[in-house]
């Protein structure tokens, strides 16, 4: 935080003589002025917990707050325990980029003076977009980092050394954010403010890329920052939305110009995320296990290393408990009784089952060998383009 933006809470709290807070556009607490005076569980829960619930926000929000251009009344609300607030928009150029609030349960404060904190408003506006634009302009640098062309990696990286950020020769990982299935509103603006300053971010139209420093060299940090960031979106979407959120990191680079290949791992975990459930949310490059295999070559190249004819016929024939049964067999084992349990059936089922596998594929399933190029193409023919596969 710009300690500014402090001294302007600090100021428009002494000047309408009333507790005041700064919160981010999502409603995310910037600053506040020490509160003498009681307060409401709204503003404590905003305070202690840095941000404000979904439902805080849209009751507010339903005032017109967010395209107001000047002071806006909030009634108490006896109901939900909420006294009543002056809102004074914090806008530059038009755009809302926060919200000064100010207890007025009274209605004491002097309408005089509202106009000069009006005037405090709109330089916190101005501080924020410039704070905005500054994330944005990282935003662009990161997307050098992830250039293909060596020369623009290098200087990005210098850059981003010389602004003190994050040092050459600093370990990082890539974190690759994902929406399995777009909300309907849109790409959803992911609140970048809480974000440690050092942590770079590029939020595009269905992803959000992070490089995140590793101050002990493992993906401690990484991890904690995407569940993190999965948190900021959630706040918005609803934890509904939980489920079709996914987070995807790659390995440890010992330089940030080296990133380009932890994000490419970032993005192939996010991929497998999509198709492998229970690796969700979060899964990082060393979680993949054969899953890795995705990125030794061209896709085209492992479809046809690891779909053999047999697997081709099993992924296309139309009784998708066939392949369901074997793949939930080769998952335990080889264990028949494992494998019942898992599919609640009898074990004459599963044994009817895995008798026609192997009349489809041709395959063997006492060979080691066979089980092994079964489970490899029926694991990874998800995730292949343009493999035939009957859905059930």
């Amino acid at each position: 935080m710009r300690p500014e933006l402090q001294d302007i809470v600090d100021d428009v709290s002494r000047l309408l003589a009333q507790p005041v807070t700064l919160e981010d556009r999502n409603f995310h607490l910037i600053a506040f002025h020490a509160h003498g005076a009681p307060v409401d569980e709204v503003r404590q829960q905003s305070i202690l917990s840095r941000r404000s619930s979904t439902q805080v926000r849209d009751w507010f929000e339903s005032f017109g707050i967010a395209t107001a251009t000047g002071p806006v009344r909030i009634p108490a609300d006896p109901e939900h325990r909420v006294l009543a607030r002056l809102c004074l928009p914090a806008r530059w150029r038009e755009v809302t980029y926060g919200y000064l609030w100010v207890v007025d349960e009274e209605a004491g404060i002097d309408e005089a003076v509202i106009p000069a904190a009006m005037a405090m408003a709109e330089r916190a506006g101005a501080l924020m977009a410039q704070q905005a634009r500054a994330r944005e302009d990282l935003g662009f640098r990161l997307q050098d980092l992830l250039s293909a062309d060596r020369d623009t990696v290098e200087a990005a990286a210098d850059e981003i050394d010389a602004r003190d950020l994050v040092r050459r020769g600093t370990p990082v990982a890539a974190v690759e954010l994902r929406m399995l299935r777009r909300p309907a509103s849109g790409p959803v603006p992911m609140n970048l403010w809480t974000l440690p300053r050092s942590v770079l971010a590029w939020v595009g139209e269905d992803h959000t890329t992070l490089m995140v420093p590793l101050e002990h060299g493992d993906l401690a940090a990484a991890r904690e920052l995407a569940h993190r960031a999965r948190d900021l979106y959630l706040e918005r979407l609803g934890s509904a939305a939980g489920q079709d959120l996914v987070a995807g990191i790659g390995a440890v680079c010992t330089d940030p110009a080296q990133l380009r290949s932890s994000w490419q791992q970032a993005r192939l975990a996010a991929r497998v995320l999509e198709s492998v459930p229970r690796l969700r949310p979060v899964a990082a490059w060393p979680d993949l296990g054969v899953y890795r295999l995705l990125a030794c070559g061209p896709e085209s190249a492992l479809a046809g290393a690891v779909l053999d004819e047999s697997v081709r016929r099993l992924l296309a024939h139309p009784d998708p408990d066939l392949r369901e049964s074997v793949l939930t067999y080769l998952n335990h084992g080889g264990s028949v009784q494992e494998t019942a349990a898992a599919l609640n059936v009898h074990r004459q089922t599963v044994y009817h089952r895995l008798h026609r596998v192997q009349k489809v594929t041709g395959l063997d399933l006492d060979r080691g060998e066979h089980r092994l190029m079964l489970h490899l193409g029926l694991t990874l023919a998800p995730l292949l383009s343009g493999v035939v596969q009957t859905s059930d």
